[in-house]
């Protein structure tokens, strides 16, 4: 019995609930940016769908999608048109749950369907840990590198923009989309000569400043550092930001490790949505899109539903292979049947005609290698610019650290070299569409008496 005492004695009691639950909550307030940071009770609010709380919960989603998607977030809009804008970023990142998409426009009711949308938007996209990427204090030159594919979300598959209709009804004049054509393409001129301004001056900084910086790794002053030598009283400015960035990163810390409480609590939400009615039987047809993290709890078909996943993982991995042989051998039949035909046509002098046909197999022959190839690692994001004057073959570096232990690069040259790639694919695949085009015209033209087509 003494043993028994003793080791209940030194175990430490578990953690209560109801003691950390209000840490939890005011840790992830304060890891919110600060023009866009609740109040607690809003989150208590919440919970019980009290209406004073909606229009709150509508305002902090609208200004933190707008800086996920990058835009500038302002007051001035209307209430209607933050729930609108809301609403649509909701479900474009894959929220398919109806009930939040038929709240009001006027913002009066939904606070605890608002709290379950913002808690899911925390573990389906990591919505603190992309805010705090895209509000750091930045005080290196960075560029904005991509290349990823532009593939658009299953949701938004299908889908396209309705266009306005200035001119014709039931239409678009087409004057007006050349109008349009021809001012995007003034605009994007103008911004890359403006960007190309901006390399220019960027290199003359790094270049008159190398072996100024007290990272050898590095070896040259941003553009902020030299603003700071030209007019040291701006520090107190950008102290302040490093400040204010050092708290919120400090509560994200202890954010991570109260969290399991927080969703500990979602669920005691979910259970009185349950309560109450509002969470009808047909959830499992929606679970995917209001599901939050299992913290304690075990399912019972994880086990048949993970021997599943296995043979079908096996099962694909066959048909890749599979896929992969019969790609060869069709190759390897189509080039055959190419070389043969490329005889005759140059027997019979039809080498125009060969010429086309071998740039349109070699498309399709690159688009089944593309297909066929392993997944190549992309790069997406902020890179810091660092100047390399010692190595001419790749003067200019993109590096995604500039700690000496770890300093991930990859030249300039390698990007452009990856872009170049594929700008190539989508000229070809352009080519390959207006040739496509200029036949259906012609076919259309062939059909309509007295028109005379003449291609530009």
């Amino acid at each position: 019995m003494r043993r028994q005492q003793q080791q209940q004695q030194q175990q430490p009691p578990p953690p209560r609930r109801g003691r950390s639950l209000p840490g939890a909550v005011g840790a992830l307030c304060r890891a919110l940016p600060p023009h866009a940071r609740p109040a607690p009770d809003t989150l208590r609010c919440a919970k019980f769908d009290r209406p004073q709380a909606s229009l709150d919960f509508w305002r902090l989603l609208y200004a933190l999608l707008k800086q996920i998607h990058g835009r500038k977030w302002t007051e001035s809009d209307g209430i209607d048109n933050q729930i609108r804008f809301v609403k649509a970023a909701l479900w474009y990142h894959g929220y398919d749950r109806p009930e939040l998409y038929r709240l009001h426009s006027d913002g009066s009711a939904g606070s605890r369907e608002l709290l379950l949308a913002f808690s899911w938007l925390l573990h389906r996209i990591s919505l603190l840990e992309q805010l705090l990427a895209r509000n750091r204090v930045k005080t290196g030159d960075e560029t904005s590198v991509c290349t990823c594919e532009d593939d658009l979300p299953n949701s938004l598959k299908g889908t396209t923009e309705k266009a306005p209709k200035p001119g014709l009804e039931g239409g678009v004049d087409v004057r007006y989309l050349q109008w349009l054509n021809g001012r995007l393409r003034f605009q994007w001129r103008g911004l890359h000569t403006q960007h190309q301004e901006q390399c220019k001056l960027l290199h003359k900084i790094h270049l008159f400043t190398s072996g100024s910086h007290m990272d050898q790794v590095l070896g040259h002053l941003s553009v902020t550092e030299t603003d700071l030598v030209r007019q040291p009283e701006n520090y107190k400015q950008l102290l302040q930001l490093l400040e204010s960035e050092t708290l919120q990163l400090e509560a994200f810390l202890e954010w991570k490790q109260l969290e399991p409480v927080y969703w500990q609590w979602m669920e005691t939400v979910l259970d009185n949505m349950a309560e109450e009615g509002n969470v009808c039987e047909s959830q499992d047809t929606h679970i995917e899109g209001s599901e939050l993290p299992e913290v304690t709890s075990c399912c019972p078909w994880a086990d048949s539903l993970t021997g599943q996943i296995d043979r079908l993982s096996r099962d694909l991995t066959t048909l890749r292979d599979q896929l992969h042989k019969l790609v060869t051998r069709r190759k390897a039949e189509w080039c055959e049947k190419v070389k043969t035909r490329e005889e005759e046509l140059q027997k019979e002098g039809f080498s125009a005609t060969a010429r086309k046909i071998q740039e349109s197999v070699e498309l399709k022959l690159l688009d089944l290698t593309y297909l066929c190839a392993p997944p190549k690692k992309r790069m997406h994001g902020s890179h810091r610019l660092v100047f390399r004057s010692k190595h001419p073959a790749s003067k200019m570096v993109f590096g995604r650290s500039v700690s000496k232990e770890s300093f991930s690069t990859v030249s300039a040259t390698e990007v452009i070299r990856e872009l170049q790639m594929r700008e190539a694919s989508l000229v070809r695949e352009l080519k390959q569409l207006q040739e496509e085009c200029r036949q259906r015209l012609n076919e259309v033209a062939e059909g309509l008496d007295g028109v005379i087509c003449i291609s530009p």
